[in-house]
């Protein structure tokens, strides 16, 4: 806000438009925001560097997808768990004290979203990963079909040419 010869406050430059028209939120808040943000979802980077090291990463990935989708591409070691089917069947196929990394489609899809609600409704620790299937793909990670292995080459829209690492 920026002061007028009369002493009134008026919009400061820029504030007309749709970026600051909701001024951002004060540092502390937004920072507790974005912890909570992290809390929830992760980025298919950083699940397939945990599970690229080769150890246990500490969290089980599931695919909530249909059977056809998990045969046309999965990530590798992914336990496959349809949505509609978690109530009766993640008893069976998953550990409580692990963490869960759940993933569908890509961004247009909240099936991820869906499944990790169910889950954490029957007590699972559960984070959705942010992009799905299409941007493990996309990104260039290896991935499993009903044929076996596949890798695309990165799309330079969604990954850096030439690195694995986006730097963030």
């Amino acid at each position: 806000m920026t002061t007028t010869a009369t002493g009134a406050a008026s919009p400061g430059p820029g504030a007309a438009n749709a970026v600051l028209r909701v001024a951002p939120a004060a540092p502390a808040e937004a920072a507790v925001h974005f912890r909570a943000s992290l809390a929830f979802h992760a980025d298919v980077s950083d699940v397939a560097a945990a599970l690229a090291d080769g150890g246990d990463p500490g969290f089980v990935v599931v695919d909530c997808r249909s059977t056809e989708a998990w045969d046309q591409g999965h990530v590798p070691g992914a336990v496959h768990l349809p949505t509609a089917l978690v109530p009766e069947q993640a008893p069976a196929l998953l550990d409580r004290s692990v963490p869960l990394v759940t993933y569908c489609w890509g961004p247009g899809c909240n099936g991820a979203t869906r499944a990790a609600l169910a889950l954490a409704e029957l007590g699972y620790r559960v984070k959705e990963m942010l992009g799905g299937f299409e941007y493990w793909a996309r990104e260039g990670f290896a991935y499993e079909t009903w044929q076996g292995a596949e890798r695309q080459s990165p799309d330079p829209l969604t990954a850096p040419a030439g690195s694995g690492d986006c730097g963030c």
